[in-house]
């Protein structure tokens, strides 16, 4: 079956980095778009960014200029590099596909997640 696996997570002081993986056995990168969410307490799952097959990438104008999404298909393996961390970004962040079609869907579920957590 399908595997999501989300790491990388911490605790880091505001300005700090952290880099997130999504490891994903057998996810058809060239196909399939993989997009992050995250999920502060007490508030509803936000979508940050995506890769898409092609490998063009958007983010929400909360992290631009301060997240990266990259891929390594060799890897399946997804990434997320966020730099300049700021409190409000603490969450719990996910993995998940956003193509919905074929192969890809079976990468349409929520993992456990990893938790990042940022103080000022």
């Amino acid at each position: 079956q399908a595997r999501l696996m989300e790491s990388g997570g911490g605790s880091v002081q505001a300005g700090g980095s952290l880099r997130l993986s999504c490891a994903a056995p057998g996810f058809p990168s060239d196909a399939c778009a993989m997009s992050w969410y995250r999920q502060a307490a007490g508030e509803q799952r936000e979508w940050v960014s995506t890769i898409a097959a092609d490998g063009s990438t958007a983010y929400v104008e909360a992290v631009k200029g301060r997240f990266t999404v990259s891929k390594d298909g060799a890897k399946d393996t997804v990434y997320l590099q966020m730099n300049s961390l700021k409190p409000e970004d603490t969450a719990m962040y996910f993995c998940k596909t956003s193509t919905l079609r074929g192969q890809c869907s079976a990468y349409n579920y929520w993992g456990q997640g990893t938790q990042v957590t940022v103080s000022s």
